[in-house]
């Protein structure tokens, strides 16, 4: 495969990720799309480092997934207590942050 093919395919699941970002409304949902973007990001410094030959790339990526697990986590969190206030996931039904 070539360089052009791995930027193709991570053009497409982040244009996937944030169309599902834009247009859905449930957090969770959310939460999932906002991963496939940051995957996307990581696939293409992968391409990015094989084709140069650097460890650059993976040294990104590797910073890269530790925002995504601390982002889910925090995420995960802020979920569950929006569940447990306004007993939905919708978010266009949660307007306030406050309890």
């Amino acid at each position: 495969m070539t360089l052009y093919s791995f930027v193709g395919l991570g053009l497409i699941l982040f244009a996937v990720g944030a169309a599902g970002f834009f247009l859905r409304r449930n957090a969770v949902v959310l939460l999932l799309c906002i991963e496939i973007m940051l995957n996307a990001v990581n696939l293409i410094f992968a391409a990015f480092a094989r084709y140069l030959y650097g460890t650059e790339g993976q040294v990104f990526i590797f910073i890269i997934m530790t925002v995504a697990a601390a982002e889910a986590a925090v995420g995960l969190g802020i979920i569950i207590a929006l569940y447990g206030s306004h007993r939905t996931l919708d978010m266009s039904i949660i307007k306030e942050l406050k309890g």
